[in-house]
């Protein structure tokens, strides 16, 4: 079968998927991600060359600990413990050092805590509202679409080239505009937030999902390989696929967590 035929096959269930998880109803949205979780461990454990039995220990136990303690506060902070790992991440990423860390702090940090961060922000207190979390996916997909068309047309300078040569700034600024048109438009639909707040999260989303797809690539240039994984055929793995939602979803919590004490 033609690659690109396979790609877009694979694309619309890939999306699919995730759409009828969200909508089916909480356990099923918390079960999808949980089951996205131990892919995306064991993908990070081929990276990182780490044992994958204790990995997966450790993602097994903070699932559990997710269900105990879904919604309280001290989920709460757990997850919000990301937020200061995930900047450090960054912080090695443009000053262009190794990511020499601790393997399953970095493990802890990069993935598992995320993940608990998907599973817990489409909640308003105990009301699970699906349309908050397919509205991310929508802004992130908006992002990368109109960054790939500004880029392709317009882009002459490199956003960061020993990382990813084909991302420009002029392509990063395209799909930062039309990622806060589309948080206008998701207002009139999603009463979650106000419009300007859904501005914010779509500016949250074009800079640290850019950050987090250039993050993701660095990991795989230091590990030498292409791909995370095979699990999508035409697109890679889960890792491949979720970078930018992975790395935004934490900061994204942290901004409803402000919004709702302020």
């Amino acid at each position: 079968m033609n690659e690109s035929v396979v790609r877009s096959l694979s694309g619309i269930v890939y999306i699919a998927l995730i759409v009828f998880a969200t909508l089916f109803g909480r356990e099923s949205y918390q079960l999808f991600f949980a089951v996205l979780l131990f892919i995306a461990t064991n993908e990070f454990a081929q990276l990182a060359r780490m044992a994958k039995l204790p990995a997966f220990l450790i993602a097994g136990l903070s699932v559990l600990g997710a269900y105990l303690l879904n919604h309280s506060a001290t989920m709460q902070n757990l997850v919000l413990l990301s937020v200061p790992f995930l900047i450090f991440l960054a912080i090695l990423l443009f000053q262009n050092k190794t990511f020499k860390t601790n393997k399953w702090l970095t493990l802890i940090g990069y993935i598992i805590l995320p993940f608990l961060a998907i599973t817990q922000y489409p909640f308003v207190g105990n009301n699970y509202e699906p349309y908050m979390i397919l509205a991310i996916f929508i802004l992130i997909w908006t992002n990368d679409t109109f960054a790939y068309i500004f880029g392709k047309s317009f882009g002459k300078h490199k956003l960061y080239e020993k990382i990813s040569p084909k991302k420009t700034i002029e392509g990063f600024f395209g799909g930062l505009l039309f990622g806060m048109i589309a948080g206008v438009i998701i207002a009139q639909y999603i009463k979650t937030f106000d419009w300007h707040e859904w501005i914010i999260i779509a500016i949250i989303v074009s800079i640290f999902g850019t950050i987090g797809d250039l993050v993701e690539s660095k990991f795989k240039r230091e590990a030498n390989v292409k791909d995370s994984g095979n699990l999508i055929p035409g697109h890679g793995g889960i890792l491949d696929r979720l970078d930018s939602f992975i790395f935004t979803l934490p900061f994204l919590f942290l901004f409803k967590v402000i919004l709702y004490y302020v």
